[in-house]
């Protein structure tokens, strides 16, 4: 009997520190979206292609993680999948079309040091701060973060866009910035 339970014990508390913190519970900033990174480079491997990548934060259940998303470019195939609370799910799976000539690859982005999640939490903090400045609103909290890749494959026109509201809901104040994470503009 205490043979097993000292089995259950040593199962749960494998299992706690194995769970660490879940990627819905990361706070939206650089070190909370480079664990989501991580997470993703986990999942789909650190050579995956995406077409498109989103953090959604919904109060109740924390960060959804959005991703289109290949391991094989060149399949023209890619699968549509959402993370909510740790568990992710295929939605739908995509054919691509390229125009002829071209690589399926120039039309999608690698997370590495050109373009990668602890920017965006750092833009996404950067955001916060400006938004208490110049509207003097206090705690405002992420809608929704995105990397923004242009259709066309111009990686030089890639955006970080942030999208936070105040508090207790309201008006979405849009943050736009360049690759290298210039301020583009701010709308509302």
């Amino acid at each position: 009997m205490k043979v097993l339970k000292l089995i259950a014990i040593i199962a749960i508390f494998t299992s706690l520190v194995s769970c660490g913190k879940s990627t819905s519970k990361q706070a939206a900033n650089k070190e909370g979206f480079a664990a989501i990174e991580k997470e993703l480079k986990n999942e789909f491997g650190n050579k995956a292609y995406y077409t498109d990548l989103t953090i959604t934060h919904n109060k109740s259940i924390g960060n959804i993680i959005g991703v289109t998303v290949t391991t094989a470019p060149e399949s023209l195939k890619m699968g549509q999948w959402n993370q909510a609370q740790g568990n992710w799910k295929q939605n739908s799976e995509i054919s691509l079309e390229v125009p002829q000539g071209s690589k399926a690859a120039d039309f999608m982005f690698q997370l590495n040091n050109n373009i990668n999640l602890s920017k965006l939490g750092e833009l996404v903090e950067k955001s916060s701060t400006q938004l208490t400045a110049e509207k003097g609103i206090d705690n405002p909290v992420l809608n929704m973060a995105y990397i923004k890749f242009p259709k066309n494959g111009n990686t030089t026109k890639t955006e970080y866009v942030v999208m936070l509201n105040p508090e207790n809901g309201g008006t979405t104040f849009t943050f736009r910035y360049k690759l290298n994470g210039d301020f583009i503009e701010m709308d509302y």
